[in-house]
């Protein structure tokens, strides 16, 4: 018995092996990507709060009906921006980690990330801000998401103990975790105080050579 065309383009394949969409399931992706970059445009230009779902589809030129077709409320809306955007910029982070010591590595990386996302300081306040009053499920998934990013910092910190300038019995998590919570508390100082990226900068480097100070080798 004989596919139909339609049956046979959804199971067709590309050459790198992945399923070849028909144009259904093609033009479903091209309108969910649509509203993914409306709405991180939105949520990095406003921030949470004032970003609405009625914004996001004028801005995606699509009805509000067709956003919920493809994601249930805002909040999903915005945990997918998240992953989104934080897998970009931890591979980010990760290229401009460069080389040198595991200090010159992290500062690097961290500054690295700070170039890559300051124009978006709503969206990272949004993140700070919805940490304290979402649900647990919801933080969950929000921890999921930038832990791409803390596992840059840990990989970092991984390999200096591996190249022993710091010590073998270094507390690699505690230092990932503090690490991370001066990196994101460092964006109040750009959204309040004005800070640069190069002050920002800076500043992380201060930070990281008093954490690093207690288990550095040398």
């Amino acid at each position: 018995m004989r596919e139909s065309a339609s049956t046979a383009s959804s199971v067709a394949s590309t050459p790198s092996g992945e399923p070849r969409l028909n144009r259904r399931q093609a033009a479903k992706v091209r309108t969910r990507q649509k509203v993914l970059d409306a709405a991180r445009n939105l949520f990095a230009e406003r921030g949470y709060e004032p970003a609405t779902i009625r914004d996001i589809a004028k801005g995606a030129g699509m009805s509000t009906g067709a956003v919920f077709a493809n994601f249930q409320d805002k909040a999903e809306l915005f945990e997918a921006v998240l992953t989104e955007d934080m897998a970009g910029l931890a591979e980010t982070m990760q290229k401009g980690a460069g080389d040198g010591s595991t200090r010159d590595r992290l500062v690097n990386a961290l500054s690295a990330g700070y170039h890559g996302s300051i124009d978006q300081l709503p969206l990272f306040q949004a993140i700070v801000a919805r940490s304290w009053f979402q649900p647990v499920a919801a933080e969950t998934r929000q921890r999921a998401a930038t832990r791409s990013l803390t596992d840059v910092i840990a990989g970092i910190l991984r390999q200096g103990v591996a190249a022993g300038e710091l010590n073998q019995d270094a507390d690699v998590p505690l230092l990932t975790e503090l690490t991370w919570d001066a990196y994101l508390s460092n964006y109040r100082r750009a959204a309040y105080d004005g800070w640069t990226v190069d002050q920002l900068a800076r500043h992380i480097g201060r930070q990281v050579d008093t954490l690093l100070a207690g288990v550095a080798t040398k």
